[in-house]
């Protein structure tokens, strides 16, 4: 049966732990692309084992390096993964089917939102806000306004697109943070980053009051509402390890972004 191609794209540095097993689950894509910074593990010879396009560049960034992999796809449709992530059987028959819908019928919808799945410490985090995380990831290469791409920002980049979304059933995977170091490491630099964008927005305050309130007080409070209120206790010791950290996470943020500001007035 005829149906519309699909490229994936994915971004990697030193990903040989992770890379294979997202791979092997886009094996019905048309195109597989993978741009890497420089790895010095495996990363780029386990990607081409699996017949993906590599190419290697500098690292300009989240979003520029995805859309840097985003303008190299040829694909009528594009997901974008990152190299921790897995789709599930169900969600790779259920894109099959749209690919496949999509080749008769005339260009309606641009996009879809695809149910991502938090892997935390081995265990699958179903409370506490954490599902399902809404992710828009496969779009239509070209919409009636041009291209897709993802807004330039330093961290948590979205994706850019004109016309109707819809959300697919189905879910895929995030494995990102197998143990406490990895996450710890993770969160210690998106808080920087996440600190960067409140610095720029002009958001941090000089005043005592609204130190103690984003440093101390919007943590807890965060804390109390995901994993009381939105259950996240229900995920066990592995769901009061993810809220209590994910609120130090906060903590961190808004302290690096009154550090930034405070270097900023002295200079």
């Amino acid at each position: 049966m005829p149906r519309s191609t699909l490229s994936v794209a994915i971004i990697t540095l030193n990903e040989e732990a992770n890379l294979a097993r997202t791979l092997a689950s886009v094996q019905f894509a048309d195109e597989l692309l993978v741009v890497d910074s420089g790895s010095t593990d495996r990363t780029t010879e386990i990607a081409k084992s699996f017949g993906a396009k590599v190419f290697t560049e500098p690292w300009k960034g989240f979003a520029k390096q995805k859309n840097s992999a985003i303008e190299k796809c040829v694909g009528t449709w594009i997901l974008s993964l990152d190299a921790d992530e897995e789709l599930t059987v169900d969600l790779q028959n259920e894109i099959t089917r749209m690919l496949e819908a999509d080749a008769t019928t005339s260009p309606q919808i641009n996009g879809y939102w695809l149910r991502l799945r938090h892997v935390f410490l081995g265990r699958w985090m179903r409370y506490g806000g954490y599902y399902p995380d809404l992710k828009l990831r496969l779009f239509r290469r070209l919409t009636p306004s041009g291209a897709s791409c993802f807004t330039d920002r330093p961290v948590h980049e979205s994706v850019q697109i004109a016309g109707r979304v819809e959300t697919l059933k189905n879910d895929f995977l995030h494995h990102g943070y197998p143990n406490l170091n990895i996450y710890l490491e993770h969160m210690n630099r998106y808080s920087s980053l996440g600190g960067q964008i409140v610095a720029a927005k002009g958001k941090v305050s000089r005043s005592w009051v609204a130190f103690c309130w984003n440093i101390v007080l919007v943590p807890i409070l965060t804390f109390v509402w995901n994993f009381i209120f939105r259950l996240g206790f229900m995920d066990g010791r592995e769901g009061l390890l993810l809220h209590l950290y994910h609120s130090a996470y906060i903590s961190w943020k808004y302290a690096k972004a009154w550090q930034r500001g405070s270097h900023d007035v002295r200079a």
